[in-house]
């Protein structure tokens, strides 16, 4: 399992977590081309990462200037109280035109990408968000059962284990899909996983 938190941009850096047997190995990355290469490195079952990976149903660009703003999956996120940023809004813009250019490349080499959102998992756990207490944050992951974590861990690589985990679960099904993936979907835990 290789989870990913995409910066918005290349010169910020991008949380990597590969996950196996619940040992979680996390890095940084920046350029494109070094998540890929980790991706074919590592060559994961799936692939799952915390950005946008399309635009809502009935806009065609980000530069699109219409009323839609949300996708179905979004739309299910604010039905279940969980907080997030529109996609259409400001720095999310970079971040799901890089969600959208790095999953198109990673499934054109034969990879299985989902989108997956961190924060709003955390909050289904009960546990802290990164930018809240990291701390608590990494202990409230050891508790569901990632065997390690270093102490000095950045937000982005906690962030890449919550995702990695989350795609775990997919893969046992053992998640929800919040809409539908032909106009956006988003995998998120169950209340009672792990």
């Amino acid at each position: 399992m290789l989870g990913i938190d995409l910066a918005g941009v290349a010169h910020r850096p991008t949380g990597m977590c590969v996950l196996r047997d619940w040992d979680a190995k996390t890095f940084l990355s920046y350029e494109n081309s070094s998540i890929v290469e980790s991706a074919m490195r590592e060559s994961p079952a799936v692939i799952a990462i915390d950005a946008p990976l399309n635009l809502p149903p009935g806009r065609k660009s980000m530069e699109d200037r219409n009323s839609v703003h949300f996708r179905p999956c979004d739309i299910e996120l604010r039905k279940r109280k969980i907080r997030f940023f529109p996609i259409t809004l400001g720095p999310m813009r970079a971040l799901t035109l890089r969600g959208i250019q790095i999953r198109e490349e990673l499934e054109g080499l034969g990879f299985r990408v989902i989108e997956v959102y961190p924060g709003g998992a955390q909050d289904i756990w009960g546990i802290p968000r990164a930018r809240h207490n990291l701390n608590a944050l990494r202990k409230g992951l050891l508790e569901l059962g990632i065997k390690e974590l270093k102490r000095d861990l950045s937000s982005h690589e906690l962030d890449a284990v919550t995702g990695a985990l989350v795609g775990h679960l997919f893969v046992q099904d053992k998640a929800e899909v919040y809409g539908d993936f032909s106009s956006g979907a988003i995998i998120m835990p169950v209340a009672s996983s792990p």
